[in-house]
């Protein structure tokens, strides 16, 4: 009678297991088919501004980027026990709100912010909040690749071209070369450059952030240091698109308006980038370097 107990509370056992499994597998089906019916055409047309919007194209870079972190990471979710969250249920149901809220309103930003909320939910309602932990780095770099609003856009690109217009109004003056500064226009004295919005500088500072994510977590542990080097990718793009907007206008002075158009002005861009790309390095190692805060010492 015991060992036939036993064998039913085991049987009762597995039968639970089993309805456990069908219930995950049950919930992993619906949201997918969530998902596809829902976020397959705002996945389209993200995929469609990466491939298009210059200032998006990291895009295209970042998700795979982000997919092979998050694969590296494969044994540390193995080992992880699972925690399924309720909220994320919850969570999930807010996403599908802000899809049709972005929809009916036609903003593209927020059809986007939520199939990253949905996305977040899905792992913390099927495995808990520590698995979301985990990819919580890979998450970073693919949200950076969502484009912002157009009107936010505006707010921040027009003062990087005021800046680096101004930047170079300066240098130009003083090494003795006639400029004209009207807003964002530089009149020289054969030929008259605009600051576009391709010049501002966003396109270089998005894709030096995603380096600067990657530099920050690879390089260092503490959380301060790392939130800095991120941060500097923004100063690092601000000076080394004022240099390039001074550089295409002294190249203009004395090789005339072929200097800021076609292969020269491009490969000037590649160059620059590249270099600003080291400077972050060198920002990086350098606070990496820089002994932590001393502690504080108990009065006595």
């Amino acid at each position: 009678m015991e060992t036939a107990g036993v064998t039913a509370r085991e049987t009762a056992d597995v039968m639970n297991d089993v309805d456990v499994q069908r219930g995950d597998r049950l919930a992993w089906i619906g949201l997918l088919v969530l998902a596809g019916l829902a976020y397959g055409p705002v996945m389209s047309r993200l995929v469609a501004a990466w491939w298009t919007d210059p200032e998006y194209s990291h895009g295209l870079i970042c998700v795979p980027l982000a997919a092979i972190i998050a694969w590296s990471r494969r044994g540390s979710l193995a080992r992880l026990h699972r925690d399924p969250a309720a909220i994320g249920l919850a969570g999930a149901a807010a996403s599908v709100a802000l899809l049709l809220l972005g929809t009916l309103g036609a903003e593209l930003f927020l059809t986007r912010a939520s199939l990253l909320l949905f996305i977040a939910s899905a792992i913390v309602f099927l495995f808990g909040w520590g698995h979301l932990r985990v990819v919580a780095f890979p998450f970073a770099i693919v949200a950076l690749s969502i484009p912002i609003p157009a009107i936010l856009m505006t707010r921040i690109t027009l003062p990087l071209q005021f800046a680096a217009s101004a930047a170079a109004e300066t240098t130009l003056s003083s090494v003795h070369i006639p400029v004209l500064r009207e807003g964002n226009v530089l009149v020289l004295s054969d030929a008259t450059l605009q600051v576009a919005e391709a010049c501002s500088g966003v396109r270089s500072m998005m894709s030096l952030l995603v380096l600067a994510l990657v530099f920050a977590r690879h390089m260092e542990r503490r959380p301060l240091t790392r939130a800095a080097i991120v941060a500097a990718a923004v100063p690092v793009t601000i000076v080394v698109n004022a240099l390039r907007v001074t550089a295409t206008a002294i190249a203009t002075e004395y090789y005339g308006i072929s200097a800021a158009e076609g292969v020269v002005h491009d490969t000037l861009g590649v160059v620059l980038f590249i270099a600003s790309a080291v400077l972050l390095v060198g920002c990086a190692r350098l606070m990496a370097a820089m002994p932590p805060r001393l502690a504080l010492r108990p009065l006595p």
